[in-house]
Parts: C-alpha cells; sequence; structure tokens
C-alpha cells in the first residue's frame, strides 16, 4: 500500500485497545452546514432564538445524524484500507449542544476468529468536554490477518 494508509491487522488487536476522535469545538456554522447537506431543516439545530426561548432547550443541538457520522468516521478510519465496518449500534441518551467538544470513543471487548477474517467488537459512545456520555453503544469491525490480504468486499452476509 502506499504510505500513510492505514492498515489494521487483527493479530495487531487486543481487548482493553481504546480509539478516539476529537470533534469540536462545534459550532453555529458547523450544525447549519450540516443541516444543509442533511436538508434538515429543523429549527432546533440553527436558529438559537427559537431552540432556547419556544423549544426550552439548552441550545442549538448538535444533529443524531452529525454524531453518528463521527461513529462512523471513527470505526471506519480505525478498521482502514482492509478492514470492513460490520455493524454500529447506539442510543440517543442526552443532547449535546454548540459549544461543546466532542469526543467519539471505542474500546475493544471481544475478538473472535473466523475463517476468512477477524471480528473485533467494540463498546462505544461520544462524550462532551464534561465527560457526560450521550451516544453509548456497540460496534462490530472485520479485519484481516494479514496486511496483504483485505476483508473481501462487499463483506459476506450472514
Amino acid at each position: 500500500m502506499s504510505g500513510g494508509e492505514n492498515v489494521r491487522v487483527y493479530g495487531s488487536v487486543a481487548v482493553g485497545d481504546r480509539i478516539e476522535l476529537q470533534k469540536g469545538l462545534l459550532t453555529e456554522a458547523h450544525l447549519m452546514r450540516w443541516s444543509a447537506a442533511m436538508e434538515n431543516w429543523h429549527k432546533i439545530h440553527y436558529d438559537h432564538p427559537f431552540t432556547v426561548e419556544h423549544e426550552r432547550l439548552p441550545g442549538l443541538l448538535i444533529s443524531g445524524s452529525l454524531k453518528q457520522q463521527f461513529i462512523v468516521q471513527l470505526l471506519r478510519g480505525w478498521a482502514g484500507k482492509s478492514g470492513w465496518l460490520v455493524s454500529a449500534s447506539f442510543q440517543f441518551r442526552a443532547m449535546n449542544v454548540v459549544g461543546e467538544e466532542l469526543t467519539a470513543w471505542a474500546e475493544v471487548t471481544e475478538l473472535r476468529r473466523e475463517a476468512d477474517y477477524g471480528l473485533v467488537t467494540l463498546d462505544l459512545g461520544i462524550r462532551n468536554n464534561s465527560d457526560k456520555e450521550s451516544t453509548p453503544g456497540r460496534g462490530v469491525v472485520a479485519l484481516p490477518y494479514s496486511a496483504g490480504q483485505p476483508v473481501s468486499r462487499p463483506f459476506p452476509s450472514r
């Protein structure tokens, strides 16, 4: 592979390994751009007076789809060019607002060998700069056994 590409293999991963992706300081401009890209025009993501005065929320809310993107970006980046994101599930349990710095995180909790690849299960979530968890979940990543053999695409169905 060319220089700088992430090639992670199953044998290099251990239970307890942690990864993080820092996002923030999230601003009104970030939320407006994401709302426009997703065509999500609910005012709680871009109209501060409406959000705090009418809806009585603490501030402009960071969209769930943006938080979802952070989790997928974390796991796909970690899986690298040869790996495959099998699944990610999570719950939105707390609001995140403009002005917060968010950290998407994951921790390896289980390793399982399959015939052609290894499966890595990770607990995951998003916490803010006050260390409040808002988006707990789990993910599964398939990794190759050696750097020269990527996991086949599309990923084999089960």
